[in-house]
């Protein structure tokens, strides 16, 4: 069911979005199962250990570019060195290297201890194997230091990073094979509502196409967990029942779209309070005022809102924070700046509200802020077209054009990569 209010029902205090958030993340108990993951495998999982460098990055000193190693003692302009070999990325040089003597070296080179400096080629002339410096150096030009990126038993990567392709690649230079990681959680979803219809199927008069399992479920890919998809279930107490004794069973997580308002025929918030516990259901936000949590057995349970908004924000601000935590990875707080409304955003006091927007840089560096439509909490066109929320206060007015608001960056878990 799609209702956003709370009709023929005594008023219920309603929770903040901080409490709610806290409340939330106090009950999440991290996954404590622990899998030993190949590398190519490990892409978008949480570490489970912290990573400290075996040895030096890099492990010796080596050339920062194609030129000469020379003794910095023989430095003066000009002068001319004889070249006795050439040294490679990848080899070594064996000998020592005499005063008035040079090495041809390639970017990446070892530098041999003998040596101290590199002339880049650019300021020598070269005649056979004599070498003319043009320019001189000092002692420990051009040579990239061992360990000067990564020190021995440096803390590289920490517990709850969530690898993302270049920890990969640093964890390949390190010679880590495999890393430990914590396993996937399990997240089953649903909608609910006897007027809803899967697209590509006929739409009857009265029924609307069901998009919130689209949008829940594009989130949870961009979270990397195991989805566990129950589809519509109709909206009979029978049938809920049935879908959450099943999702209770399979996931860590259960969540629901709809079902959580006051219609007569909302039943997901009495079954959930027969078959588990609801902590708390109504907020003091806009949109997604009934939004439901609690749980099923040893299932966290996320009751969205009906309608698409107010399911998308209260997914995007509530439970995204929720399984991150479930699946141990630390904690992210959203990227916010302030900004100069381009238009105004209007609201009544009494909830916080999350208003779709679209914010750009000026030239100068600082933000620009508009509304992108309409901003009911069926609008979904609106949220398409956004990278951010405004977030004005529970007991504010809105903002006037002119007016510098707190606009807040879409996550990776939502917005366009």
């Amino acid at each position: 069911m799609t209702c956003d209010c709370d009709q023929h029902t005594p008023k219920q205090p309603l929770k903040a979005f901080s409490d709610a958030l806290t409340n939330m993340l106090e009950k999440a108990v991290p996954v404590v199962e622990i899998l030993d993951t190949s590398l190519l495998d490990a892409l978008d999982l949480v570490l489970a250990e912290d990573i400290c460098a075996p040895f030096d990055v890099p492990p010796h000193n080596n050339s920062a570019m194609d030129g000469y190693a020379v003794k910095s003692i023989d430095m003066a302009a000009p002068c001319t060195l004889e070249m006795v070999g050439t040294l490679l990325a990848g080899q070594n040089f064996t000998g020592e290297l005499k005063s008035g003597q040079c090495l041809r070296i390639m970017t990446g080179a070892p530098v041999p201890a003998s040596s101290d400096a590199v002339v880049m080629q650019e300021n020598v002339t070269a005649s056979g194997t004599r070498i003319q410096i043009n320019k001189v150096v000092s002692q420990g030009a051009n040579i990239r230091k061992a360990g000067e990126d990564i020190a021995h038993g440096a803390l590289v990567l920490r517990k709850g990073e969530k690898l993302n392709p270049t920890d990969l690649g640093l964890l390949a230079s390190l010679g880590f094979e495999r890393v430990k990681t914590f396993r996937k959680i399990k997240v089953a979803v649903m909608s609910t509502g006897d007027e809803l219809v899967a697209p590509g199927d006929t739409r009857l008069p009265g029924q609307i196409f069901e998009s919130n399992r689209f949008v829940v479920m594009s989130m949870l890919k961009r979270l990397n967990v195991e989805i566990v998809d129950l589809g519509i279930v109709e909206d009979s107490e029978d049938a809920i029942r049935s879908a959450f004794a099943r999702a209770s069973e399979q996931a860590d997580v259960i969540v629901s779209s709809g079902g959580v308002s006051v219609g007569d025929a909302d039943f997901v918030k009495q079954i959930l309070s027969e078959m588990g516990e609801i902590d708390f259901w109504k907020l003091a936000i806009k949109p997604g005022k009934p939004f439901a949590f609690g749980h099923l057995d040893t299932a966290y349970f996320m009751g969205l809102p009906g309608n698409p908004v107010s399911a998308t924000v209260t997914f995007n601000q509530l439970v995204v924070p929720f399984i991150r935590k479930l699946s141990g990875a630390r904690p992210q707080a959203p990227i916010a700046v302030m900004a100069t409304a381009d238009s105004p955003f209007n609201k009544k006091p009494g909830r916080l509200e999350f208003q779709r927007a679209l914010g750009s840089q000026n030239d100068d560096g600082s933000w620009s802020v508009r509304v992108t439509g309409g901003q009911g909490s069926g609008i979904l066109s609106s949220m398409s077209a956004a990278n951010g929320y405004v977030i004005l206060a529970a007991d504010g007015t809105g903002a006037q054009q002119g007016e510098l608001v707190e606009f807040q960056f879409f996550d990776a878990s939502i917005g366009r990569l």
